[in-house]
């Protein structure tokens, strides 16, 4: 993979101040953030504000609809990936929730599951959460079908598409 630098975030930081505490790390993609606070499962963690729409996808941006990118301009941003997340970014309701399967507290990493989101990434990367079904090269969810994708949860355009994707498969194994 090559390295890219982490962006100089062009927003007043830290964004979040009473939510996440943001811990920068020279190098690439190696910045992560904690939670400040504890929360239920389930909870509303943050509203999604301040983004702008972004004419191209690149490795900073978010996917919000089927074609549609964003760019977060907050500290969210450095919210990583993980297989097993402690935060859903719900990209049609504009906010973050804790995850429903279990509570968020205070020190706990910020993580969402990317492919929840991501259709294809712009920048695959090997994932090191360590989680017991870690799922290795994280691409999207355009290559992970939904049986591997059933026990997350998903943004509308994604599911749509893999919806899409196991009718356009049917169709072929029909013929």
């Amino acid at each position: 993979m090559t390295s890219s630098p982490s962006p100089s975030p062009s927003w007043e930081q830290p964004s979040h101040p009473k939510l996440i505490k943001v811990h920068r790390i020279a190098g690439a993609h190696l910045s992560y953030s904690t939670s400040l606070v504890s929360l239920p499962a389930g909870s509303l963690f943050s509203p999604i504000e301040n983004h702008f729409f972004v004419k191209d996808r690149d490795w900073t941006s978010v996917e919000a609809a089927d074609g549609t990118h964003i760019d977060l301009n907050s500290d969210l941003f450095f919210v990583n990936h993980s297989c097993a997340p402690s935060l859903e970014y719900d990209v049609n309701r504009m906010e973050v929730r804790v995850s429903r399967d279990r509570d968020l507290h205070r020190g706990d990493l910020l993580t969402f599951f990317y492919p929840s989101t991501e259709w294809d990434m712009a920048q695959p990367f090997e994932c090191h959460c360590n989680d017991q079904l870690c799922l290795g090269t994280i691409k999207g969810a355009s290559g992970l079908g939904n049986a591997r994708l059933k026990k997350y949860w998903l943004n509308t355009h994604i599911r749509e598409r893999l919806e899409n994707q196991a009718e356009r498969e049917n169709r072929e194994t029909a013929e």
